[in-house]
C-alpha cells in the first residue's frame, strides 16, 4: 500500500535533510569570488602540532569546490607554539604581528612583521610566540 505524502511533511522532511549539508560559500555566480570573514571562521584551539597554549585558528575558503591550496590565519597568544614536525609540501609563514622564534632545520630566526619563511618539503621547523602580545601569522600550501 503506498500513501502519498502531505506537502506539509514533505516541508519538513526537507527541512531535517538540508539542515545536515553543510553551510553554502558565499558566492557570487557572476563573479566567480568568495567572501569570508574572520568571524566565521575562526576557531579556539591547542597549538597545532602538539604546540603549546591556546590559539585561534582561522581556515579560509576550506570548502570552496576545487580550491587547490590552503589559505589560514593563526593567532597564537602568549606562551603558545606550532610544534616542531616534519613538512610534507612546501609552506609559507608570513608574519603580520608579533614577536616570535620560528625553527627550521634546527636553526633559529627571529619572526616579527614583515618576515616571511617558506619551509620546503622534507624540512622540518615550529614557531614559538615569545613577545608580549599575540603572534599573527598568515599560512599558505598547496593541499
Amino acid at each position: 500500500m503506498i500513501r502519498r505524502i502531505s506537502a506539509a511533511a514533505f516541508v519538513v522532511i526537507i527541512s531535517v535533510w538540508s539542515a545536515s549539508l553543510p553551510e553554502p560559500m558565499p558566492v557570487s555566480a557572476q563573479e566567480g569570488y568568495v567572501v569570508q570573514h574572520d568571524s566565521e571562521v575562526a576557531k579556539e584551539e591547542p597549538g597545532p602540532h602538539k604546540g603549546k597554549g591556546l590559539s585561534i585558528g582561522y581556515v579560509f575558503f576550506d570548502k570552496a569546490p576545487g580550491i587547490k591550496f590552503s589559505f589560514r590565519k593563526r593567532v597564537l597568544h602568549p606562551g603558545a607554539s606550532i610544534g616542531y614536525h616534519k613538512q610534507n609540501e612546501d609552506e609559507v609563514y608570513y608574519i603580520i604581528g608579533g614577536q616570535g622564534k620560528m625553527t627550521i632545520n634546527g636553526n633559529e630566526f627571529a619572526a616579527k612583521p614583515g618576515d616571511a619563511f617558506l619551509t620546503r618539503t622534507g624540512s622540518s621547523h615550529g614557531l614559538e610566540q615569545t613577545g608580549s602580545g599575540d603572534l599573527t601569522i598568515i599560512i599558505a600550501y598547496d593541499k
